[in-house]
């Protein structure tokens, strides 16, 4: 049986597609920015989340417990007084899935919304995103992906969808490597493939202040991008505070943000 892991779910959301949505976190991710916004969601597991900086020490979590969900933490999930102790990550089926988010169909029409499949990056789990596709019916579907896939994967997941946001974080292929960890050579190919496809789209260019805001960056992406429409997504200075809760260091310096000049671009807009 096909199962997924979602590490949220979030409602009524207006920057994830047109309208008011709800936008499902699949979790993993095979690229590692070094000023990811979404942590936990980069392992494909179930991991803990603790609020350490709120913590007390008092060791209740750590005493044991009989509950079947704590095992895999070792840890009891449910002793924290202040609710510090949470998993990042549940299972679904896809059926499991989708009647969840059908209930929403009513209300998400009414506004002229739908359902964004975001992350991590929703293509890594690609069979189980298709397959629960299969049970929603009468939604406008988005998808918000890296396009970081196989280009095989990325034409089908093109026929199940109604509207894509595509990342754009860097048209240097060096650059891209040093700081995603992953070529973006796969990325322009399937966004090529993307914009000959005739889906409506919209560019994501993430502002990381010193990396991608340079304007030598943004202009080889509007010359990539060429007519399409861009949007430029601000920096969030308080994405660190998630990395020690997962376990994780943010290795990113504060570096002030650069001057921005949207003029290279033919159809840009600031979120």
């Amino acid at each position: 049986m096909i199962t997924g892991t979602v590490f949220d779910i979030k409602e009524m959301t207006v920057h994830d597609g047109p309208g008011s949505r709800v936008t499902v976190f699949l979790k993993g991710c095979p690229l590692r920015c070094l000023w990811c916004h979404n942590p936990e969601g980069l392992s494909p597991e179930p991991q803990l989340m603790i609020k350490e900086n709120l913590c007390e020490k008092c060791g209740l979590c750590l005493r044991g417990c009989t509950h079947n969900e704590c095992r895999p933490f070792g840890r009891c999930l449910h002793a924290c007084p202040k609710g510090l102790v949470t998993v990042a990550g549940i299972e679904y089926t896809p059926k499991q899935l989708a009647e969840r988010l059908m209930k929403y169909r009513d209300f998400l029409n009414k506004v002229g919304g739908g359902i964004t499949f975001s992350g991590g990056e929703p293509l890594l789990q690609a069979e189980f995103m298709l397959e629960t596709l299969k049970y929603i019916k009468g939604i406008h579907i988005a998808l918000q992906t890296s396009g970081y896939c196989e280009s095989d994967v990325f034409k089908e997941a093109l026929k199940r969808v109604d509207y894509v946001l595509y990342d754009i974080k860097l048209a240097d292929t060096d650059e891209h490597i040093k700081y995603t960890g992953v070529d973006n050579r796969l990325i322009l190919e399937n966004y090529k493939i993307l914009a000959e496809s005739g889906k409506p789209f919209v560019v994501r260019t993430p502002l990381i202040p010193g990396i991608t805001d340079t304007q030598e960056n943004l202009s080889a992406i509007s010359q990539i991008v060429g007519d399409n429409r861009v949007e430029i997504m601000r920096y969030n200075h308080f994405a660190p505070s998630k990395y020690k809760m997962v376990g994780l260091e943010f290795n990113l310096p504060d570096l002030p943000s650069n001057e921005v000049d949207l003029s290279v671009f033919k159809n840009a807009i600031m979120l």
